[in-house]
């Protein structure tokens, strides 16, 4: 293994964009809610989002356990907040991580179990050596310690299953000085219901569109509906924030960007859920990742048990152009060897697992 830098992170990655210099951006009314629980300093309010969790219903796996009284569903998490790693990240897309990095937050536990998850430590399964548990106030000044080093944004990683958590957490930094965006990166099945809940505190929605057809969710992340839920994600996602808007310097600062993660030998799959994008808008802006690489239970599938292709790859980017999704970001295949992260480790991504 060789250490990498942040600048080297963004070359093995290295994001472009496609033809965005015709892309015609809209201008989305601002949907920013402030907190508005205090009438005055030192006010707090009297319900949080997190007292819903008595019978929980913040993401589509409906599970109805009581999370306050410390019973778990499928995401294995409880009410509190448990985290795996806090810091700043450079390999995002490069409107997220710009040049100083985004703030990621990465939370313990998946509504999804995804056999190819290239975070299956954290995700499914994480040990409390792996994990910190925060209270919210805790949670709140890990943001702002984000923010005071520099993050161009703070990005919550996994947050479907601990949405109403992270928005307490939310209103806790915003009342004590969270200014840079917030960024909502998550799997796709999310409840729209709870991202209505939590209108105007994400600035960014960041969201992966993994399938469109319910028989590849079912073989490959255990969820029998996903390609019913995600269109409706997307949709309001959309609705609340607009399309993908950039400061100056190229540095996202509202809208959304959704990521597809193309699969070897599933290239239908692929378009089909390019289709729905350039259905709602050609001006969406769409991540087309080429970064898979066969992890944790991929072995067992033989279709995915390989990486992709640089013929697959082309695929799909020229049907994207083709539909007219210009303002896209592709991958070099690349990629796929010298980036994973090892949540063994005290800083996960400060390692590129390639041979010299």
């Amino acid at each position: 293994m060789v250490t990498c830098t942040p600048q080297d992170l963004q070359e093995v990655l290295e994001f472009k964009i496609v033809r965005s210099e015709s892309s015609d951006f809209r201008k989305p009314e601002a949907l920013k809610r402030l907190c508005e629980e205090e009438a005055r300093a030192g006010e707090r309010p009297t319900m949080s989002f997190t007292d819903q969790l008595t019978r929980c219903e913040c993401c589509p796996r409906t599970c109805r356990v009581n999370r306050l009284e410390g019973e778990t569903g499928f995401c294995g998490i409880s009410s509190t907040i448990r985290i795996s790693h806090a810091g700043l990240h450079f390999g995002e897309e490069p409107p997220i991580s710009g040049e100083r990095g985004s703030g990621t937050i990465f939370f313990a536990g998946c509504n999804l179990r995804c056999v190819f998850c290239q975070n299956y430590q954290i995700s499914q399964e994480f040990r409390r050596g792996r994990t910190q548990t925060l209270t919210t106030a805790g949670l709140g000044a890990e943001i702002l310690r984000l923010q005071d080093a520099g993050a161009h944004n703070i990005n919550f990683v996994s947050p479907s299953h601990v949405v109403f958590q992270m928005a307490d957490a939310i209103l806790e930094a915003k009342r004590k000085g969270l200014v840079v965006p917030v960024v909502y990166n998550s799997n796709g099945y999310d409840s729209v219901d709870s991202l209505q809940q939590i209108r105007g505190l994400v600035d960014i929605y960041l969201p992966d569109i993994k399938y469109l057809d319910n028989e590849l969710g079912k073989q490959f992340s255990a969820v029998d509906d996903y390609a019913n839920i995600v269109p409706g994600v997307i949709v309001e996602m959309l609705d609340q924030v607009g399309h993908l808007e950039m400061d100056d310097e190229g540095i996202a600062v509202q809208g959304l960007l959704v990521r597809h993660l193309v699969l070897p030998d599933y290239l239908d799959n692929s378009r089909r859920c390019l289709r729905f994008l350039a259905s709602l808008s050609p001006d969406i802006h769409v991540s087309i990742m080429s970064q898979y690489s066969p992890q944790h239970k991929a072995c067992d599938y033989p279709r995915i048990n390989r990486t992709l292709t640089e013929s697959e790859y082309d695929d799909i980017t020229a049907y994207a152009l083709d539909l007219g999704l210009e303002n896209a970001l592709t991958q070099e295949l690349e990629s796929q060897d010298h980036y994973l992260p090892d949540f063994d480790r005290e800083d996960p991504f400060n390692v590129c697992r390639h041979q010299k």
